[in-house]
C-alpha cells in the first residue's frame, strides 16, 4: 500500500509535538503538584529533571535501537512506553510514584524522538520536501513547547493538575493506531549483543543521576557530608567509566572521536549551558509568578506566550542570519541577548508591573535562546562526515537534555538556599521567594556568560546553501 509521505509527517510531527509538550505543560502544574503530594522544595524539581535525564540519558540509545530493530517498531514502543506511564503519573499518590513514572517516561520519548526523525529522513528524499518536512517538524515542537504552558494552565484550572498527564493518553492511543496505516514498516539493520552499548548507556545515565541527586541533597545536607560526597564521587566514577566504555565499545553510544571536531565539541557544551539557563528560568519563573505573584496556572501560562512568539519569530530569522554572516556572530548575539533579558528578569519585584518588568526580559531571552541554539547546532553538524551526521546531532541534543537537568539542579539548589537564608535573617516568605528567585536567575546568567566565553572559541562557519540544508535536517 502507498502511504503519502505528508499523512506521515502529520502522525509524526504529532508524536514529537506531545514529547516537547511534555516538558513545559508540567511546569505551571508545579505548585499543585507540590502541594497536593506534598513535594519538599528541593525535590520538586525533580518533576522537570527525572523525565530530561532519562529523556537524554537514552537519546542515543534510543536511534541506535531504530537502527537496529526497525524504526517503526521503536516508535510504536516508546509512544507506547509513554502513554502508560503519563497515565501512571496521573494516578501518582506520592512523590516517588510521580518521579519514577516521569523517569520512565523522559525513556519513552528517547525511544520515539529518534526513531520518528529517521522514519522522516527515509521518507523524504533529500532536498526541497525534506527541508519542507524538517521545518514543519521543527517548527511543530516549538509550538508544542509554547502552547504547553497554556494548555497546562488551562487543565490545572478547569480540572486538576493530573490532567497535564491524563491528557497524552487518548492522544498517544491514537497515533499508535494510525501508525500502521500512515507510517510504512522500515526493517532494521538485525542486532547482535555488540550492537547495543546498554552498559554505556546505563553508566552515562546512572552517573548523571548521582551527580544530580548530590546537588540536591547539598542543601539539606550541606556540602561536606558524607551523603552528598559519596553521590558526587560515585558519580564521577560511573562517568569516568563511561568514557572507557565508549572508548572501547564495538559500536558505542557517543563516538568519541567526533569530538575532535573543535565545532562539534564547543558547540556541545554551549547547547548544554544553554539548556541549563532555558530549563532553570521556565522553572523559576513559573514557581515566581504563581507563589510570588499569585497568578492562577493559566495566567501564568499565557504570561509565558510573548516569551514563545519572540522564540518562533526568532527561529525563522536565525538560519538567514546565519547564511549572511556566520555561526559565530549570530550564536555570540544570542548569548548576549539572554544574559540581558536575565539582567532585566533580575531587576522584578513581587508586585511590579508585569509590561514593564517581566514582559521585556521574557521576550530578549525567547529571542536569545534560539539566537544562540540555531547557529550551535548548524555548527555541530555541519563539518562532519554524511554518514555520522545523525550521531552528532544525537550527541547535541543529549548535551542539551542534560545540561538541562544538571543547571536545573544546582540554579534551584541555591535558589532555595538563598531563600532558606533570607528567611533566617527576617525577611518575610513573599520577599525571600523573590530573593531566591533573583538569586536562580543569577547562576543561569552565568551559565549563559560562560557560553559566550565558549563561543569565542569556536569557529566562525559560514555554510552554504547545500550544508544549511543538511545541518537543518540533521538538527
Amino acid at each position: 500500500m502507498r502511504r503519502s509521505p505528508w499523512a506521515t509527517l502529520a502522525v509524526l510531527a504529532f508524536a514529537q509535538f506531545i514529547v516537547v509538550l511534555d516538558v513545559t505543560i508540567v511546569n505551571v502544574a508545579l505548585p499543585d503538584i507540590q502541594t497536593d503530594l506534598r513535594f519538599s522544595s528541593e525535590n520538586l524539581q525533580w518533576v522537570i529533571s527525572a523525565y530530561t535525564l532519562l529523556f537524554g540519558g537514552f537519546l542515543l540509545l534510543g536511534g541506535r535501537a531504530a537502527d537496529l530493530l526497525g524504526s517503526r517498531r521503536v516508535f510504536v514502543a516508546g509512544l507506547a512506553l509513554f502513554g502508560v506511564t503519563s497515565l501512571l503519573a496521573g494516578f501518582a499518590d506520592s512523590p516517588g510514584v510521580l518521579i519514577a513514572a516521569r523517569a520512565v517516561q523522559g525513556l519513552g520519548g528517547a525511544m520515539l524522538s529518534p526513531a520518528a526523525l529517521s522514519i522522516l529522513t527515509v521518507t523524504f528524499p533529500h532536498g526541497r520536501e525534506r527541508n519542507i518536512a524538517m521545518g514543519v517538524w521543527g517548527g511543530l515542537a516549538g509550538l508544542g513547547g509554547t502552547l504547553g504552558v497554556v494548555a497546562g494552565g488551562l487543565l490545572v484550572d478547569s480540572l486538576d493538575w493530573r490532567w497535564v498527564f491524563f491528557v497524552n493518553v487518548p492522544i498517544v492511543a491514537l497515533i499508535v493506531l494510525l501508525t500502521p496505516t500512515f507510517v510504512r514498516h522500515i526493517p532494521g539493520a538485525g542486532a547482535g549483543a555488540r550492537d547495543f552499548d546498554a552498559l554505556g548507556a546505563t553508566l552515562g545515565t546512572t552517573g548523571l543521576l548521582a551527580v544530580v541527586y548530590g546537588v540536591v541533597r547539598a542543601e539539606p545536607a550541606g556540602w561536606g557530608s558524607l551523603e552528598v560526597a559519596g553521590f558526587l564521587l560515585g558519580g564521577a566514577v560511573l562517568l569516568t567509566a563511561f568514557v572507557v566504555v565508549e572508548s572501547r565499545s564495538h559500536a558505542p553510544l557517543v563516538p568519541l572521536r567526533l569530538f575532535r571536531s573543535r565545532a562539534l565539541s564547543t558547540a556541545s557544551v554551549a547547547l548544554g549551558l544553554n539548556g541549563a539557563a532555558f530549563l532553570s528560568m521556565f522553572f523559576l519563573t513559573s514557581i515566581y509568578l504563581q507563589q510570588v505573584r499569585g497568578d492562577s496556572a493559566l495566567e501564568a501560562g499565557v504570561h509565558f506566550l510573548p516569551m514563545g512568539a519572540a522564540a518562533i519569530a526568532a527561529a525563522v530569522g536565525a538560519t538567514q542570519l546565519v547564511q549572511r554572516f556566520g555561526t559565530r556572530p549570530v550564536q555570540l548575539g544570542g548569548a548576549i541577548l539572554n544574559v540581558a533579558g536575565l539582567a532585566l528578569l533580575m531587576g522584578v519585584s513581587a508586585h511590579g508591573s508585569y509590561t514593564s518588568e517581566l514582559l521585556p526580559g521574557l521576550v530578549l531571552f525567547g529571542i536569545g535562546i534560539i539566537g544562540l541554539g540555531v547557529p550551535a547546532q548548524i555548527a555541530a553538524v555541519v563539518d562532519v562526515e554524511n554518514h555520522e551526521a545523525g550521531a552528532a546531532s544525537g550527541v547535541v541534543t543529549a548535551f542539551y537534555q542534560v545540561g538541562g537537568a544538571l543547571g536545573l539542579a544546582v540554579v534551584t539548589t541555591l535558589s532555595l538556599s538563598h531563600t532558606t537564608a533570607a528567611l533566617a535573617d527576617g525577611a518575610s516568605q513573599e520577599q525571600a521567594l523573590v530573593d531566591g528567585f533573583h538569586r536562580g536567575l543569577l547562576v543561569a546568567g552565568v551559565f549563559t556568560v560562560i557560553a559566550i566565553v565558549v563561543t569565542f572559541a569556536s569557529p566562525r562557519i559560514s555554510p552554504n546553501a547545500e550544508q544549511l540544508a543538511k545541518a537543518t535536517a540533521a538538527a
